[in-house]
């Protein structure tokens, strides 16, 4: 066993993170972290790695603890550790033990290391639900066919929003055959109009460091990082793969200042342009998200009623319960802009607290 050598901004880093888990639905992996906050790690490249980050050890893209997480889940998932994956749900009907966790950081030490090297990234397919309302309420304010530029697009599963069935209790929209069924408890004002179909012309994204997905390995790897006793998320991550192998998203290798540069130089006639993320904008340099604003507040003051725009964003903010939904929309009656305030989603597309306007 390992003596608890962590520092205190290590061991804090895992404690917040088990706090999170565990709100978030994973006793799982918050029990997983809670190991480590209590009793460290076994001696080895993994601490040594841990004890030595430079940078934020919890929240933005360091995140070592869901790093970690995530190694130990691969190693589960892959069958390359046999003893950690009889204990990791599906299989193991208990909460992990420091024994069994501590024997497969020894026994794969070099590997994790390594593995440690990326971000975690989990392209929640879930915000989608969130999304979802946000665009029929644009597509009904302006009937036009949709143009979507999604920044920070991960492995770009969120392009596919309208391939995707969603149900939300009071009401419902999509294919019933769609291999994603995204569920949704509905809170808030009425609906947005349901009767609506999608329509989009164009869709594309850019990602500082796109998520492969075209290999087994790949896919392996982003699924990973979804907490293990989380069937749910699983379960959708995996059709959303299946709908991406039918539909592959368009997902640039850019910063997302280059990329808008590009891509809104040009106005869309007959059509609604939107620019749309969620849960990115905080990873990015205060520099870079200054020069993304400005691109996206010029390319609204020139918009214009037949080639109109908007800037949807689902971001966290001060508050506890999920994060922001709003929007600037263009042509708006100012030059800035017209904002609205959407709502309120969890970050995980649980939950939507939808009030238009409030």
């Amino acid at each position: 066993m390992s003596e608890p050598v962590f520092s205190e901004s290590a061991t804090n880093a895992f404690r917040r993170q088990a706090e999170a888990c565990r709100k978030l639905g994973s006793p799982f992996t918050a029990a997983l972290c809670e190991i480590f906050a209590d009793e460290g790690l076994p001696a080895g490249p993994v601490l040594d790695r841990v004890t030595g980050w430079e940078g934020r050890m919890h929240g933005g893209a360091d995140s070592v603890p869901l790093r970690l997480a995530g190694a130990l889940h691969y190693l589960a998932l892959s069958g390359l550790d046999s003893k950690l994956a009889d204990i990791y749900p599906p299989n193991g009907a208990k909460m992990p033990t420091s024994e069994t966790i501590f024997g497969a950081i020894e026994r794969n030490g070099a590997f994790i290391d390594r593995y440690l090297d990326s971000p975690p990234q989990t392209n929640e397919t879930g915000r989608s639900a969130i999304l979802l309302p946000c665009f029929l309420h644009l597509r009904d304010r302006f009937d036009k066919p949709l143009v979507l530029s999604e920044l920070g697009s991960s492995a770009g599963l969120n392009q596919n929003w309208h391939r995707y069935r969603y149900e939300y209790g009071r009401w419902s929209w999509g294919d019933l055959d769609s291999p994603v069924t995204l569920a949704c408890e509905w809170r808030g004002d009425e609906p947005p109009p349901v009767h609506l179909r999608a329509t989009v012309s164009d869709c594309a994204g850019c990602d500082i460091s796109p998520v492969p997905i075209d290999t087994e390995d790949e896919r392996l790897r982003l699924t990973s990082y979804v907490w293990a006793d989380q069937p749910t998320r699983l379960a959708r991550l995996s059709g959303a793969l299946s709908v991406a192998a039918a539909h592959p998203p368009s997902v640039e290798a850019a910063g997302a200042a280059d990329w808008l540069a590009r891509r809104l130089e040009d106005a869309r006639q007959g059509e609604l342009h939107v620019v749309f993320h969620t849960i990115m904008w905080q990873y990015m340099p205060l520099e870079e998200q200054q020069r993304a604003q400005s691109l996206i507040e010029d390319a609204g003051r020139r918009a214009t009623a037949d080639a109109p725009f908007a800037w949807v964003r689902f971001e966290a903010d001060r508050a506890s319960d999920g994060a922001a939904l709003t929007a600037t929309i263009w042509p708006g009656g100012q030059p800035d802009g017209e904002q609205v305030t959407l709502g309120r989603g969890d970050f995980h597309g649980r939950w939507i607290d939808w009030r238009p306007g409030a």
